[in-house]
């Protein structure tokens, strides 16, 4: 199968951006609740670290293996699917009777992001042109931007008035949808062109199997030091702020915006460096280069943990495009593979980060969390031992 089409499919990058923007709302209206949920509920910290473990592992554990069927099976209609099992979610979170159904709900809106994220990155590397760095970018930016208004619709829909509003972000689900069979449409008609006139459009790395093995275990040594600080910001953060300043609801959610927004810019930047500069220089300088910022947040007053947070999520966003074009070069005969197993690892991270921190935050404070936190990205040193990619 061809793996690009030869020139820059924007339409497609587009329109596949706009399904993530969808996508990764829906996932982060779970977090966003999580202040309703403890009320309503009377959930411990654990018990919402646990409900992040449950929708983060259900995201992760199906991926590689989505991706490793989709590499010998293209499905141009798989995230149809995916976006149906996320549905079902939305619709049984809005009118979870107990805990037990929230943990269900949550399973079902991971499976769905499971489904949705490995076919999809491959339709973004297939319509790059050869600009990988930027269309996974524009993948990025879109679901990052979902994420960053999910607490903004939710302080503006849900919490004035009941957890059974959920069940108004179906009309998103619906909408991504109509865009993904679109997309499924035009990716359909690439498959049926690669069998008529099969060739080989990609690139092996100059390296021995065993460096493409370690280079595969420190990428991922850095996506466990992205994603479990992050997990600590889109799980707690908004707990973080109204306990240290006394924040309301709405406040903290906006704080959480910041963060998030700021992420979704941070995304697009990496991924125009990363064409530019190379993609070793920005995943060294994104992981890393968050440190200084991480290491001052849980020492500093309300109006400069504003300004760190922007910081932080500018940064430590930037290296994820990077990161996953990098593992796809390392390995260009399994996108979908190396794609499943990236945001699996991804998502399983950030559930873990989640439940383990949460435990932490019961046992001590939350505030105690942020100062473990802060240390996370200087594992970002591992960076250095990454090759050089050369190709043959």
């Amino acid at each position: 199968m061809r793996t690009s089409t030869g020139k820059t499919a924007y339409n497609i990058l587009a329109a596949i951006a706009f399904a993530h923007f969808f996508n990764d709302l829906l996932q982060a209206v779970v977090p966003a609740i999580y202040p309703m949920l403890q009320q309503r509920y009377q959930l411990s910290m654990t018990q919402i670290g646990l409900i992040t473990f449950c929708f983060q592992l259900s995201a992760s554990i199906f991926q590689p293996i989505v991706g490793a069927y989709t590499d010998k099976h293209p499905r141009p209609f798989s995230q149809v699917v995916g976006m149906t099992f996320t549905g079902m979610g939305i619709a049984l979170l809005a009118h979870a009777p107990d805990y037990t159904w929230i943990l269900v709900s949550v399973t079902m809106i991971g499976i769905g992001s499971s489904i949705f994220h490995p076919e999809s990155s491959r339709v973004a590397f297939t319509a790059s042109g050869g600009r990988r760095s930027f269309a996974q970018a524009i993948f990025q930016i879109g679901g990052n931007t979902g994420s960053a208004l999910a607490p903004l619709f939710v302080a503006w829909l849900i919490l004035p008035s009941d957890q059974q509003y959920i069940v108004w972000f179906l009309s998103a689900v619906v909408l991504a949808q109509l865009i993904l069979i679109y997309v499924g449409r035009w990716y359909r008609k690439i498959l049926m062109v690669s069998k008529r006139s099969p060739r080989k459009n990609y690139q092996l790395p100059d390296l021995s199997t065993r460096q493409i093995n370690w280079s595969i275990v420190l990428l991922l040594v850095l996506i466990f030091s992205k994603y479990f600080y992050t997990a600590g910001i889109t799980s707690y953060f908004h707990f973080y702020t109204m306990s240290k300043f006394g924040l309301s609801e709405v406040q903290a959610q906006v704080y959480l915006f910041y963060f998030l927004f700021a992420s979704a810019l941070g995304t697009l930047l990496g991924g125009f460096f990363g064409d530019r500069f190379g993609r070793k220089y920005v995943i060294w300088f994104s992981i890393l280069g968050a440190a200084p910022f991480t290491l001052m947040l849980p020492y500093v007053g309300l109006q400069a943990t504003g300004i760190l947070i922007v910081i932080i999520g500018l940064i430590i966003s930037s290296a994820f495009p990077a990161i996953l074009v990098y593992a796809q070069e390392l390995m260009p005969k399994k996108i979908g593979t190396v794609s499943g197993l990236f945001y699996g690892f991804a998502f399983g991270m950030g559930g873990l980060g989640s439940a383990v921190l949460g435990y932490i935050a019961d046992l001590s404070s939350i505030e105690f969390v942020y100062i473990i936190c802060s240390y996370l990205p200087l594992i970002g040193l591992v960076a250095v031992f990454l090759p050089n990619l050369r190709k043959k």
